[in-house]
């Protein structure tokens, strides 16, 4: 008599396997997606930088739900496309995981605590004080300190093994530092691809890991025209039709669409956007800007408090939850349309060899922001430095979780602070 077989739910498909499980395995792994993604959007302090060290630590050094070259790639994709890249990572890997439902809960995670933390501050949390004083705050921005010069390392180590590839990651690093602006980036991006595709060879294996996509072209193609079509299509609606809400939509579904380099560069959008007509006053957009420095998660949240605090409606939670949705769903768009050819073109000879040009100077990207802004506005006294080696330490040597080290780095500059 065969024995009966045990039910459980895949922890993990391998990239490239089937992903053909029960009902019971899917939601497993969406809530398991779930799950990690709300504790990195607790805990990711320090802005998309050290957003993609947290990620490092998490899906590929101690999970290993994806691969390094994997990582390094979808981190190239991510870089070349408008919006927040961090947050278009966590989606990309949430529907590696658990699929477009994965995805959908990889936002959800690692964007609701920093959205709602700012709405809330848009109903009156601001009267607590100025957070940019406060000690732990600091010590959180030590930490990400170790926690980006802990992905680097890692980073670099695989990356540029040779020293063809270290230049071109000391290269980008220096444009990068004498361009700083997301411009700059994407320069250094391009320059390392065409360089890659001239000058290194496509054979690397480990480039060439196969992504278990759960999306059809098909799929990718209309996602594609539905961002083309909303692009173009919601400032006409909301000219025709003189509409609070579908101004909103529009103004921030644009916002999120055009802008390359995270949400610092959005802020100049918003600002002409919503404080030039009047709908919300400078000084309650500056607070705001400055309290999102205060969060953990993607700066995009921003959004969320604008939407909330508004003097007309939509405002308060719907209007926050509004310019919350409308400000992302380009990324999450534009990821589901790219990431299928992206995997096909990531395969071909050429393709490695450019993306090997591309991995080494998202590296250099990587060292130069470890500098400025994550090094420059967090280290500023020996107490800093010794803080952020020991977290360093931590992180490295002694393999403590990421969260862990938040936390006890918020307590060392607290400690500090009462004996300094």
């Amino acid at each position: 008599m065969p024995k009966a077989s045990k039910k459980t739910a895949p922890p993990f498909v391998p990239l490239g396997a089937s992903r053909r499980w029960p009902l019971s395995g899917r939601l497993f792994s969406i809530l398991e997606v779930l799950g990690v993604s709300l504790r990195l959007g607790v805990t990711s302090f320090g802005g998309p930088i050290a957003h993609l060290g947290y990620f490092h630590a998490e899906f590929v050094t101690r999970r290993k739900w994806i691969d390094e070259a994997a990582y390094s790639d979808i981190v190239a994709l991510c870089q070349f496309l408008p919006g927040p890249a961090s947050s278009q990572v966590s989606i990309i890997i949430g529907m590696l995981r658990a699929g477009l439902a994965g995805g959908l809960a990889a936002w959800i995670g690692f964007t609701m605590p920093s959205a709602l933390a700012m709405i809330g501050f848009a109903y009156g949390v601001g009267r607590l004080g100025d957070l940019s004083q406060v000690a732990w705050l600091h010590g959180l921005k030590v930490v990400a300190v170790a926690v980006v010069a802990q992905a680097v390392w890692g980073m670099a180590r695989n990356l540029c093994p040779d020293r063809e590839r270290a230049t071109i990651a000391v290269a980008a690093t220096l444009l990068t530092l004498a361009v700083p602006t997301a411009s700059g980036q994407i320069l250094a991006i391009a320059a390392g691809g065409v360089i890659g595709w001239l000058f290194l060879s496509g054979e690397n294996k480990g480039a060439t890991t196969p992504l278990s996509i759960p999306i059809t072209r098909p799929i990718a193609i209309a996602s594609l025209a539905l961002f083309a079509v909303l692009l173009v299509g919601l400032p006409i609606l909301a000219n025709a039709n003189p509409n609070p809400t579908i101004e909103l939509i529009s103004g921030f579904y644009r916002s999120g669409s055009l802008v390359f380099g995270g949400g610092h560069v959005v802020l100049p959008l918003l600002q002409q956007a919503f404080v030039s007509p009047g709908w919300i006053d400078r000084d309650a957009f500056l607070a705001g800007y400055g309290a999102a420095q205060a969060v953990p998660g993607p700066l995009f949240t921003f959004a969320a408090y604008l939407g909330a605090a508004m003097k007309s409606e939509p405002n308060g939670w719907a209007g926050g939850l509004i310019c919350l949705t409308a400000i992302f769903l380009p990324s999450f768009l534009l990821v589901v349309g790219a990431l299928p050819f992206w995997d096909a073109l990531r395969h071909r000879t050429a393709a490695q060899s450019a993306l090997k040009g591309i991995n080494a100077t998202v590296v250099g990207i990587l060292l130069g922001a470890l500098y400025t802004p994550v090094w420059t506005s967090a280290i500023l006294g020996p107490a800093d430095f010794g803080l952020g080696l020991l977290a360093f330490l931590l992180l490295v040597l002694w393999r403590t979780p990421p969260w862990l080290v938040v936390i006890l780095g918020a307590f060392g500059a607290t400690l500090i602070a009462m004996v300094a």
